[in-house]
Formats: C-alpha cells, structure tokens, sequence
C-alpha cells in the first residue's frame, strides 16, 4: 500500500512538472523593439516598425508554440532613455530578446545590459562597424558604414573623380564612413584636401557647403544618419553646387527611399553605395515593396525597413531551431551562419563576428514614372564589413 502511495505522488509530481513545462513553452515570446518614434530620427522608428508588424502579418504571431508579443518602446533617440527601457524591459517585462536600435549610441548603451542579462540584442539599423563587439550577445542585421564607404571610393576614381571633400556627421558611423572612404580613395590614387564634420543634433549644413563650394573639388561625398538626407539635398541645390560642377557622392542613407520624392530634380543623378533600394529588381523585392506600401498608406520602404524586417526573420528563425525554448545564448547560436534570400538580396551572418554579409549596390538617382528612384548599375557581391576583415 505504501509503495503505492509513493508511487501515486510521483506519478501526480512528473504530470505536475510536465505541466509545467508545457505552460513555460506556451509563455509569449516578448520582443522588445526600441525604437526613436519621435524626434530627429523618427522615420527610422516609423519604417522598422512598420515592417516588423508585415514580417508578423505574413508569417504569422505564432512560433514553435509560442505566442510572440511585440513591445514598442520610444526612445527618442536619446541613449540614456534606450538604456532605461532596455533595463525595464528585461527586468519588469522579461523579454526574450531585445531590437531596434535607431543610432549607434543607443545600441553601445544597451550593450552592456544584453551582455549582464544574456538576452540576444538585435540591431537593426545602428551602422558603426563595432557595435557587434560591444557585445557576445549582439546581432545585427542593418549594414555597417566601412562596407558602403569602401565601394564608393573605388569607384570614384575610375569615374573622373580625383579631389573630393568629404563631409559626415560627427559620430560613430559617420566617423567610420569618412575613415573607410578617405582611406580607400586615397589608396586609389585620389585626394581628399578636407574632412568636414557636423553635429548630431539639429544640424545646419549650410557655411560646411559654403566651404565645400570655396574648395572646388571634383566631388562631395555625405553622410548624414537616415532622415537628414533631404536638408543636405536641398541646401546643396540651393548653394548652386551641382550648377558649380561639384557632384555629389553619398552612401544610401542620403538618398534614402523614404524621403527621395521630396528631394525634388536636386537629387537626379546623384551615385550612392548602399546594401538595398526599393527598386532593387528581384521578385522578392517587388514582393516585399508592394506589400509594405499596402499596409503603410504607400509609404516606400528605405533600407530601415528591409533591416527590420530581416531582424523579424532572424528571430523567427532562431527561435524555430530551438524548438521554441529560446534562452539567451541558444538564440544567438541559431541567429550566427543564418542564410536567406532577403528583399535586398542574398545575406548571411557571419557566425564569427555576428554581424551581417551582403551585396553592395553602386546607384545613380533616376526618374521614372515621374518617381525618383535610385537605380542600381553595379554590384559587389557578398561584401563582410572591412571593419572587421582584419
């Protein structure tokens, strides 16, 4: 009878414990996705939130059983609010995994959080090449700025353009695109006689371009972060520069999709290094671009979108391979060496360095259908960040 007993509550303590298992696989999978919604940077926020929520609507809210929940947090750009939500979401919330990342010194600030708390960080529009070394638990699937910079400068001088200014935004990206860029230019035989440099917040571009202009140089070659793209284009147009012969060259966040129509002919023939476009021609593209305007009033995906989008799939991914358990570092093992025909291409990430490879395209600024749209003409294949390729 005894035996029985004790058999009886071991049987009832397994169901019990099986129970349990079953209700801590069922718990929501919580996505903490921070974002700036509002201030400076606020299309960055706009455009991977949009595409996140396309990424849920297409494959679902539901993975390996269990229920994923999206938490939308403003930063407002400002590092130590990142910081401070980043803290309440994992310790109040307790996320799974956290993303977003409007600019880098929200995701160095939100480095040290993942790492203590071990929960995959997924950055998807923060582009300095080191932020994946801030941090084992980091992945990133925007692009980083040495890798557009670079393709850029070679092009350049097989293009007539020897003697060129550049000018960037004084901060983490913006100081790895004028580096990457001067360095490569120089190495290919041209000449860069001044590096301009301004600031992050509000931002006046206009005595840099009176600078620019006293200079003569063949070209200008711009960074500014996503969303700043349109002030420079309508100052350099209002400064005569293209009118002077001086061009501009820039990587894809200053002839960003989003704001692109609003550029006005200013931008027309404008060339670009960037790892996406929404005229990019491949079906899943057209696919992807068709989809996002429909469910965004027709706003035009930019490369913020594509790299939330992508962030989404890469989360979705790892949480499948782990057979939906999740836990900090299994997520982050299954998110390394993932491999996917993307809407901006064929992208891997690099289970080394964590961070993503991908396609660079050379664009020129093009009308069509009475849209501007930036038009690929070139493509270097499978480009890792030069950050990193050491």
């Amino acid at each position: 009878m005894h035996k029985r007993t004790v058999l009886h509550a071991a049987v009832a303590a397994a169901l019990l414990s099986t129970a349990g298992l079953a209700g801590a696989q069922q718990a929501p999978f919580k996505i903490g996705l921070i974002l700036p919604m509002t201030g400076q940077q606020a299309t960055t926020g706009r455009q991977i939130e949009a595409a996140a929520k396309l990424w849920m609507a297409q494959n679902g809210d539901t993975v390996a059983g269990r229920k994923i929940e999206l938490i939308v947090k403003d930063d407002t750009s400002l590092p130590d609010v990142t910081r401070r939500l980043a803290q309440e979401l994992v310790v109040n919330e307790k996320v799974d995994v956290l993303a977003g990342m409007g600019i880098t010194p929200s995701a160095m600030a939100t480095a040290p959080i993942a790492t203590q708390s071990k929960t995959p960080l997924v950055v998807m529009a923060a582009a300095t090449s080191s932020i994946t070394e801030a941090s084992p638990f980091i992945v990133r699937t925007s692009f980083t700025l040495p890798q557009v910079s670079v393709a850029l400068a070679d092009w350049a001088p097989r293009n007539g353009i020897k003697n060129v200014v550049t000018l960037v935004t004084d901060y983490g990206p913006g100081l790895d695109a004028e580096k990457f860029f001067k360095s490569r230019f120089e190495f290919n035989g041209g000449k860069v006689p001044e590096s301009l440099r301004v600031p992050l917040r509000n931002p006046d571009f206009a005595p840099f371009l009176q600078k620019v202009r006293d200079l003569k140089p063949d070209a200008l070659f711009v960074f500014v972060p996503s969303g700043a793209g349109a002030a420079v284009m309508k100052q350099f147009g209002e400064r005569g520069m293209d009118k002077a012969g001086i061009k501009l060259i820039a990587t894809g966040d200053v002839t960003d999709d989003d704001q692109l129509n609003d550029m006005g002919d200013v931008a027309l023939g404008v060339v670009s290094s960037h790892h996406y476009s929404a005229a990019h021609p491949s079906a899943a593209n057209k696919k992807f671009v068709e989809a996002f305007q429909k469910a965004n009033k027709a706003m035009r995906p930019n490369f913020m979108a594509v790299g939330g989008y992508d962030g989404m799939r890469v989360i979705y991914e790892a949480l499948k391979k782990t057979g939906g358990k999740g836990g900090g570092q299994a997520l982050v093992d299954a998110m390394k060496g993932q491999i996917f025909e993307s809407p901006r291409g064929p992208v891997f990430i690099d289970a080394q360095t964590r961070d993503i490879v991908q396609n660079v395209y050379l664009r020129k600024v093009e009308k069509k259908d009475g849209q501007l749209w930036n038009a690929e003409f070139d493509v270097i294949k499978d480009v890792k960040d030069p950050g990193k390729s050491k």
